[in-house]
């Protein structure tokens, strides 16, 4: 009693508190991730998608909401899980996803994300399309796979007028069902794709899987198929384009979970692939056991019937590669706005604003040369646009996809220890950022694509150094890089050696070209005298050169809040 009217607190109150909680940013959420992100409110203008403004400004809201953010962190820490057999040892090949995984497949089909711009096409429909998928893709890149793929499976399709007719109209509707059930029993599908095998990988014509007809055989008709799948993503869609051997060569077919008399295909999963990232989304090891499956174009040429697919889903992994980088600097921005050390903020310490500006200029170059595609993609009547995304997806998608490792693991290091955190959103990025340069064509694939579209699509390469013309005279650094570029490519001497040399520079030009045209000024600038001219050229972040306006930069790319 004597020691309260004195004033003093007993000594167990003194230990219950042990610090002030300070110094620390709030959480990164309720943002709006379209009217937060100048770089690309700027390309959606640009490139033809401002109709959408408020659609993109209500999706942003939505995607950068506390719920969308709990459901991305949900969905990875609650891995998908296979069942082969149920109770009654009745084979159902059921994989299980975790609530928070479907909600985002919901969020992403309702909205359009796999087919507004099939359903709706038209100027800016790519554009606008790509822009929600970039947004969406920053909430979690797992579900992002079945959407893609479902997306890119409508261009293969149309080779097969009866089974685009009879497919089509459900895969691009805004229904998502996952319920394992066959696909007459749904109104909305979704589509998975199957082509590598353990001896072949990205080499598809070594595949070994054979399609045994069931009567009269040819384009459109009833095929069984024998042999293995050795990667499988997203093994609950509904359907899947495949490729195996057919008595005339290898084609491509349509391969639906369920047969349309109800019972189950006879594709069978082995197990689930343990990833080290894109966890959310399950990927599968599988058998096909006389699957019943439909041919999807002409026999023998499977290749250049599921190329339409993978071109699109290569776009997709621009974008989402690209909305990666866009996350972690957010991220990264967000944190050193709001932590002091050393006297004041990390972003107002010079070496620091180094990095961040440094980071802020990789994002928006891979957004404006994959906006740029998405515009391409919107007019296929003109000629020079379609040679473009030939030539200028097989760049972009090699070159935006090796920056972004690197981008993840620098933009974590600005956030220092808890960065590493598993309830940081970082080790989730860093996780995926591999995924997309392995994915639909690893980085020497893609490189010997371009050189493949070079040889082949007459004009692509003159369609694709006019575009990166257009620049010039913006920025004498500019010039004096594409004239050097032009030299390379004139050398076709161990080109193929050298070909991601030549892949490095031809993006290089076309970032900076985008840039100079239509990019801030500050951006442009430190573009050009780091990539174009700088010691490191650009390999190493943080590395700018004196005279950069980074504090300018950095201002565009930080989300404030």
């Amino acid at each position: 009693m004597a020691e309260q009217e004195s004033g003093q607190r007993p000594a167990s109150s003194w230990w219950a508190e042990t610090h002030v909680v300070e110094n620390m940013p709030p959480p990164l959420e309720e943002t709006n991730l379209y009217a937060t992100d100048r770089a690309l409110c700027e390309a959606v203008q640009r490139e033809g998608g401002g109709p959408a403004e408020r659609a993109l400004l209500e999706f942003g809201a939505l995607t950068g909401s506390p719920e969308m953010v709990e459901l991305g962190f949900q969905a990875n820490e609650n891995k998908p899980r296979l069942f082969t057999h149920d109770r009654q040892g009745r084979r159902i090949d059921e994989v299980r996803f975790h609530p928070a995984y479907h909600r985002l497949m919901q969020v992403a089909i309702e909205n359009g994300l796999h087919s507004s711009h099939w359903t709706d096409p038209g100027p800016g429909a790519h554009v606008i399309r790509a822009a929600k998928y970039y947004m969406q893709y920053q909430v979690e890149a797992g579900h992002a796979c079945p959407v893609t793929m479902t997306s890119a499976a409508i261009p293969a399709l149309r080779h097969q007028p009866e089974l685009f007719e009879k497919w089509a109209p459900r895969i691009m509707a805004r229904t998502y069902d996952p319920r394992n059930v066959g696909a007459d029993a749904k109104a909305g599908l979704t589509i998975g794709m199957a082509m590598t095998e353990k001896q072949g990988g990205s080499d598809v014509r070594s595949n070994s899987t054979q399609a045994h007809p069931i009567g009269p055989g040819g384009p459109g008709e009833a095929f069984e198929l024998v042999g293995h799948k050795f990667f499988v993503s997203a093994p609950m869609c509904d359907a899947f384009l495949v490729l195996a051997q057919a008595p005339g060569g290898l084609s491509c077919f349509l391969l639906p979970r369920w047969r349309p008399d109800g019972r189950k295909n006879a594709m069978q999963i082995q197990r689930l692939k343990d990833k080290m990232g894109n966890v959310s989304n399950a990927s599968s090891e599988t058998e096909l056991r006389g699957a019943l499956a439909w041919m999807v174009g002409e026999e023998g040429r499977g290749v250049p019937t599921i190329i339409e697919m993978v071109a699109m889903t290569r776009f997709d992994c621009m974008l989402g590669s690209a909305a990666g980088m866009r996350q972690a600097v957010a991220q990264a921005t967000h944190h050193c706005a709001h932590r002091a050390a050393f006297g004041k903020r990390l972003v107002d310490q010079p070496l620091m604003q180094n990095v961040l500006a440094d980071l802020a200029i990789e994002y928006e170059a891979a957004l404006a040369i994959a906006m740029r595609i998405a515009r391409a993609l919107d007019h296929p009547e003109i000629e020079s646009e379609r040679l473009l995304v030939r030539i200028g997806t097989a760049v972009g998608k090699y070159w935006i996809c090796k920056r972004t490792p690197g981008h993840a693991y620098e933009a974590m290091e600005c956030i220092g220890g808890n960065g590493v955190m598993e309830d940081c959103i970082m080790p989730r990025l860093f996780r995926e950022s591999p995924i997309n340069a392995i994915w639909e064509g690893s980085g020497n694939v893609q490189c010997l694509d371009m050189l493949r579209a070079m040889r082949r699509n007459k004009g692509s390469l003159e369609v694709f150094l006019a575009e990166l013309d257009e620049a010039r005279g913006g920025d004498p650094r500019l010039d004096r890089f594409l004239d050097r570029l032009r030299d390379t490519l004139r050398d076709q001497e161990g080109i193929e050696y050298r070909a991601r040399h030549v892949v490095g520079l031809m993006a290089l030009g076309f970032e900076g070209s985008m840039l100079v045209r239509f990019g801030s000024a500050a951006v442009a600038d430190a573009f050009c005298a780091s990539r174009l001219e700088g010691a490191s050229g650009g390999w190493l972040y943080g590395d700018l050169p004196s005279g950069v306006d980074c504090e300018a930069i950095i201002e565009r790319a930080r989300p404030a809040i």
